[in-house]
């Protein structure tokens, strides 16, 4: 075994997942999405295509896992500044930060869009790639995506980012003032539609055991 070898050998798989992620997002800024292949990814992670297939399984995987990698510079970041702040004003930060986390992968992002745009496949996996991610963000900001509004919160929210995304992916502005205005309308119309949903559900909450029951009564009558 040659020293090459060996030090590939040796490479932890943490750091070499963290490669590949690098290594596509650097293609993919460069060249479309269904021009790069596995093969072009390994090589620019400069691991071998046995190596990339015991790390991932696809190139959507990768993306998936470059997605985590920016939630957790997010997450690892310190909230406390935010602790005196409303629900609001803590969802707004914690995503702002994210937006900051991706800042450096535009022309990639911007190219997976444009991908993901014209190709409809591929809208369901992004879609729930974003659930994945917004799920800790709104953990991170202090806000339950748990309970019966869970769902309802998340998919919101995604609907809400993927607008912003759109949005953040074009403002070349410094302050990023036209992004920030966006979210902040967005969070904004989440909330009251989160409380309307909210006093929906104490409105019909106390109906539900007694309509239960009354369900089972009729169904049992009818045996």
């Amino acid at each position: 075994m040659d020293k090459a070898q060996k030090s590939e050998k040796m490479q932890p798989p943490g750091d070499a997942r963290e490669k590949i992620v690098d290594a596509l997002m650097a293609l993919v800024a460069e060249k479309p999405w269904d021009e790069i292949s596995l093969g072009d990814v390994a090589d620019g992670a400069g691991l071998s295509l046995a190596q990339f297939r015991d790390l991932f399984p696809s190139k959507g995987a990768v993306l998936g896992a470059f997605s985590r990698l920016i939630d957790k510079q997010v997450l690892d970041a310190s909230t406390k500044d935010l602790a005196n702040e409303s629900a609001k004003d803590r969802l707004f930060d914690v995503l702002m930060r994210r937006f900051d986390a991706m800042a450096p992968y535009r022309p990639a992002l911007k190219a997976i869009n444009h991908w993901a745009m014209h190709d409809p496949a591929a809208l369901p996996a992004l879609n729930q790639l974003a659930i994945n991610s917004l799920r800790f963000m709104l953990e991170a900001a202090g806000v339950n995506s748990e309970g019966p509004l869970g769902a309802l919160k998340l998919q919101g929210l995604a609907l809400a980012w993927t607008r912003v995304f759109h949005i953040w992916l074009v403002d070349e502005s410094e302050d990023l003032a036209t992004t920030m205005a966006a979210l902040d309308k967005e969070v904004s119309r989440g909330e009251v539609l989160v409380a309307r949903a909210e006093d929906a559900r104490r409105f019909i909450e106390p109906l539900a055991t007694p309509l239960k029951k009354f369900a089972e009564l009729i169904l049992g009558g009818r045996d």
